[in-house]
């Protein structure tokens, strides 16, 4: 079974349960379209990854994890593109969840789909329920205060931000989540594991920095020139297009020495290697979710 089939199947369990029964059509609805088709999965590949090097000896509680930070994501991603923050009319190519079903929708969808992460977890406690114990508090870390996704959020609201602390908690957050979260679903220690995430999640956002001021919205999928109209921190802002590129490519050059020894080093090393070339300059336009 492929790692995407994993993903796949784990999401569409999640989401057959949270709409299962007498549920508003509209309301399960815009989950669906939250989240299928989805757009990479890299966060959740990364999780998988890492468990897989680490032995995956608890496949379930690793799909668990996997889909439980995808979910996480993409309920990010609804309330980024809300009038009260982006006001992005497009998501991946197709209409934004609230420019189809309306703010209120868009909100409930964005929580349920947050609540949906963590009851994710909490069924597959019965695999172990020590390590399920432990992946709730990592998912909790990395979502809300004071280094999470919503922290990262709430820095742009503030007059003054530092660049680096708003992209590891913006973007480098859920990354970061994924690479423990993967150690720790296969029974590792997920502190050795932390550069690793923070550092591929860096070069995400300064790689979406680039497509924000480089690439139209047709190749990107989502409005373009968003960091400049919302005067948003950006790496291209602070750091110019040559500087933003120069610093991309010193994130990555370093990522693949952060991989810590395990039996599938050398499979993580091919997949940063990857994602290093999806993110270089020439490639930009295909690394936008």
């Amino acid at each position: 079974m492929t790692l995407n089939t994993r993903i796949e199947a784990a999401i569409d369990g999640a989401l057959g349960r949270a709409t299962a029964g007498s549920v508003p059509p509209k309301l399960a609805a815009a989950l669906y379209h939250a989240v299928k088709p989805g757009g990479a999965r890299i966060r959740p590949t990364i999780s998988l990854s890492v468990a897989l090097a680490c032995g995956d000896d608890r496949p379930a509680l690793a799909d668990a994890a996997a889909s439980a930070i995808e979910l996480i994501h993409c309920a990010s991603l609804v309330h980024d593109d809300m009038p009260c923050f982006d006001d992005a009319a497009i998501r991946r190519g197709k209409p934004s969840v609230h420019a189809k079903y309306g703010e209120a929708l868009a909100l409930l969808a964005g929580d349920s789909l947050i609540v949906l992460g963590f009851d994710v977890l909490g069924v597959a406690a019965l695999e172990n329920p020590a390590r399920a114990g432990r992946l709730v508090g990592e998912m909790a870390r990395f979502t809300g205060m004071p280094h999470g996704i919503c922290a990262g959020q709430g820095w742009e609201s503030e007059a003054t931000i530092d660049l680096a602390t708003y992209h590891r908690a913006k973007t480098g957050a859920l990354f970061t989540a994924a690479t423990r979260m993967g150690a720790l679903a296969a029974g590792e220690d997920p502190e050795p594991w932390t550069e690793l995430g923070a550092r591929i999640g860096e070069a995400f956002q300064v790689a979406d920095d680039l497509l924000d001021a480089l690439q139209p919205e047709a190749v990107t999928g989502k409005p373009a020139g968003q960091d400049a109209r919302l005067a948003r921190p950006s790496a291209v802002t602070e750091l110019g297009v040559a500087g933003a590129i120069k610093r991309l490519e010193d994130i990555l050059s370093g990522a693949i020495a952060s991989i810590p020894a395990c039996p599938g080093e050398a499979m993580l090393a091919e997949m940063v290697r990857a994602t290093a070339a999806r993110l270089t300059p020439a490639h930009t336009a295909t690394a936008a979710e």
